[in-house]
């Protein structure tokens, strides 16, 4: 048998068409097949399995509430008020915020979340993933560390487990989950960039995680998790000029969110524990001076007496290098430690003296009865707690006064304007530039009290009746 050669070149054609209509249907099946489950043998790398695990522990929190608006204290005069016709209610401002939390208990409907996200939430809602929606009892928040803890029902719920953010490193592999933007829950990862970030002005105590997972506004108080899913820290805030993730951002320690949370639940505070020695940073200079190598460090400048330091033997000139075998950096990073402990326990301290290492045990006592040293007299500033201006405050050094560390809305003092980080510099026209004047000042008169107050770069005098 003969071919022509057009009848051949026909031949090769219709050969050479089915062979790509052959390989195009492998292809198309190929396709359809997805992506291989394994390679060599190896099966390819995923979060999804411990996402799928973690989410339903990660819940979103909207909150309704309302603040009072700052107005000038003429304003709460009754005789200005009556002049002017002013209605007596304070002004207020409703507020709306979304945020997220994980939960922690399952039995008891614990949920951690950022002490920011719920404050001045007169109702607070936390969403389930599996559209469940409870109303949310608040437990208690403290907003020296910016932890808060609502309550739930127990109704079949996932917690997540909690993991030693001691343990953690830079460079782990992080993953944040949150509720961005009030999106809806987001998944992303990044590493540990950074370990015990503080002198931020983040929040009063801090010893943050720093990451580059992104985290955006919503993300706050939503979970912080390694690659086995457990807690690790509780996203809190973002480094940013713009608002959104450049890639810095800062969740608490699980360790320390869950210290926190404990204080919260057994007693609805934290008691904050109290060292009774004034100190400060540890530059090469003084380093030099003292005659030490190196300068990490907390320099104690005082010691007051009867306090848990002076009890402990320590003494001026002392410098603080470790808490129970933690190293001390700083300033900031002593009072943080020290106060992130319970009230009456024992922690061990070691310090350089003359250049010599030394050791030695410390009761922690409590913050709030070092403040007051003795009771407020005057009903007047009942529950408000009145302390030395913090060296880690901008006017420390030069404002000469005293300052709010807490107050009561329902106190009288609360209703004539006073506000926590306000600072008092007389009473009554009489100077206060201590703790014990304040205390005499205040504690001398039976009657109304004209307090001198500065907030900010504005100054105004406050009449409390």
């Amino acid at each position: 048998m003969t071919f022509s050669l057009d009848a051949r070149f026909a031949q090769f054609v219709l050969l050479r068409f089915a062979l790509v209509l052959w390989l195009a249907c492998f292809a198309i099946a190929e396709v359809r097949a997805g992506l291989p489950v394994a390679v060599d043998g190896q099966a390819l790398p995923s979060l999804a399995p411990m996402v799928e695990a973690t989410t339903p522990a990660v819940v979103n929190i909207a909150t309704e509430g309302h603040v009072e608006l700052r107005t000038n204290p003429l304003f709460n005069d009754p005789f200005f008020r009556r002049f002017f016709n002013f209605p007596k209610r304070s002004l207020q401002r409703k507020t709306q915020s979304l945020g997220s939390g994980v939960i922690v208990d399952a039995k008891r409907g614990l949920v951690l979340t950022n002490n920011h996200v719920i404050a001045n939430a007169d109702e607070i809602t936390v969403n389930l993933r599996d559209g469940r929606n409870f109303k949310a009892e608040l437990v208690g928040a403290d907003p020296d560390t910016d932890v808060a803890v609502v309550r739930i029902p127990a109704e079949n719920l996932t917690a997540l487990k909690l993991a030693d953010s001691e343990q953690l490193r830079i460079g782990d592999f992080v993953v944040a989950i949150g509720n961005p933007f009030g999106l809806g829950q987001t998944v992303t990862s990044g590493i540990v960039s950074a370990l015990a970030r503080s002198g931020l002005g983040i929040t009063g105590y801090e010893d943050l995680i720093q990451t580059d997972a992104s985290i955006n506004p919503g993300n706050s108080g939503g979970a912080l998790v390694n690659l086995r899913g457990e807690l690790v820290g509780i996203n809190t805030a973002i480094y940013s000029k713009s608002g959104g993730n450049i890639g810095i951002g800062f969740a608490i320690p699980v360790n320390m969110a869950q210290q926190i949370m404990e204080q919260l639940v057994e007693f609805g505070k934290v008691q904050r524990g109290f060292l009774g020695a004034q100190y400060q940073d540890l530059s090469p200079q003084l380093a030099e001076a003292f005659g030490l190598s190196k300068s990490n460090g907390a320099l104690l400048v005082s010691v007051v007496a009867g306090s848990p330091a002076a009890s402990a033997g320590l003494a001026p000139g002392d410098v603080v290098t470790h808490i129970n075998d933690k190293t001390v950096t700083s300033a900031a990073d002593l009072r943080t430690q020290i106060g992130l402990n319970r009230v009456g326990k024992q922690v061990t301290l070691q310090y350089l003296r003359n250049g010599k290492a030394l050791r030695t045990k410390v009761e922690v006592g409590a913050h709030d009865a070092a403040l007051a040293g003795n009771k407020l007299a005057n009903k007047r500033l009942a529950n408000t707690t009145i302390g030395e201006i913090p060296e880690d405050s901008s006017a420390y050094g030069r404002i000469a006064g005293v300052m709010v560390y807490a107050i009561s809305r329902d106190s009288p003092a609360w209703h004539a304007g006073l506000r926590k980080g306000d600072l008092i510099t007389s009473v009554n026209q009489r100077p206060t530039t201590s703790v014990a004047e304040f205390l005499a000042a205040v504690n001398a008169f039976n009657g109304q009290l004209l307090l001198s107050v500065h907030r900010g770069r504005q100054a105004a005098y406050i009449v409390i009746k």
